[in-house]
């Protein structure tokens, strides 16, 4: 399973990840509570990471860029 694109969705306790491999094909959806996700996102291969902006998004993804993937911030408009 390489994923090279994530999506996360970002709430108070639990947050689910999409992932896609090259082809657009999804390859993993999860849910993690708060303390399982940056130990989980440690063990994948560096990839883009999506999340939507709001409260504590800055935090996450400065998070997960120290772990070598490449956060994106995604304003709804």
């Amino acid at each position: 399973m390489k994923v090279t694109m994530l999506s996360t969705d970002l709430a108070k306790s639990i947050f689910r990840l999409h992932g896609i491999d090259a082809r657009g094909v999804a390859v993993l959806r999860r849910q993690l509570t708060r303390q399982q996700l940056l130990p989980f996102l440690a063990k994948l291969s560096p990839c883009l990471v999506g999340t939507e902006v709001g409260p504590g998004a800055h935090f996450w993804a400065h998070e997960i860029g120290k772990l070598g993937h490449e956060a994106r911030l995604i304003v709804r408009t």
